[in-house]
């Protein structure tokens, strides 16, 4: 005849049993071996610190978990970012229009430009704030250069 349900059950929790034994025997293997207990030794020791550092993780974690479930500050946070996110993204947007229909433009005129049509861009006023633009910047990265070199 076959084995019994309940003859089943005495066999699992006799060798759960001799499992635990064999499981206390290396945990007791372990606590003698010196390495171990100078471990433990430390560990111990520095018990009061754990705690405190501990202590300072879980209000660390409570204040990061109450922060990421609060919808009224996520809500806030996301408008104040989306404010600020707006204006660059359109000026980002006008930039490359513009520079998307000066290509165009480029491309479309093939007429040449001559010394006296160079001379009448420089009157433009958008042509010198380039280039007051340019002459500072060059200034500034030779005075950095400057700088570098005598250090």
């Amino acid at each position: 005849m076959s084995t019994t349900t309940a003859d089943q059950e005495a066999a699992a929790v006799q060798s759960a049993d001799l499992a635990l034994g064999r499981n206390s025997i290396d945990v007791l293997d372990q606590l003698i071996r010196p390495e171990v207990q100078e471990s433990l030794t430390i560990l111990v020791e520095n018990l009061p610190k754990l705690a405190e550092m501990v202590t300072v993780l879980t209000k660390a974690y409570d204040f990061a978990q109450s922060v990421a479930t609060d919808r009224v500050l996520i809500d806030d946070f996301k408008t104040g970012l989306e404010e600020f996110v707006k204006p660059v993204a359109d000026t980002a947007k006008g930039i490359a229009s513009a520079a998307m229909e000066a290509n165009d433009r480029a491309q479309a005129e093939s007429a040449t430009i001559g010394l006296f049509g160079i001379l009448r861009m420089l009157k433009d006023p958008q042509v010198q704030k380039t280039l007051r633009f340019a002459q500072a910047f060059l200034n500034v990265t030779a005075e950095r250069q400057r700088q570098k070199a005598s250090e």
